[in-house]
């Protein structure tokens, strides 16, 4: 009986998609709850814009590439 050796499972993955909450905010020069808005949509995806609730300043982006759809052929 040959037994086979199998190295550790490869951890779970524990995060599909990653939004943010609060970041800094150079104006208010402290951390901020954000809105995210739709910024461009694009060919593969979308860019996200995170824009600071209190003042309305601009303090980063995300960008979503959605899933190739497949082709079908007949």
């Amino acid at each position: 009986m040959n037994r086979v050796r199998r190295g550790p499972a490869p951890p779970p993955e524990q995060f599909e998609e990653f939004q943010a909450q609060e970041l800094f905010c150079g104006r208010c020069r402290t951390a901020q709850p954000v809105r995210e808005r739709l910024l461009l949509v694009l060919p593969d995806g979308e860019l996200r814009q995170y824009v600071c609730a209190a003042c309305g300043n601009s303090v980063g982006e995300r960008r979503l590439t959605a899933e190739r759809p497949a082709l079908i052929t007949r």
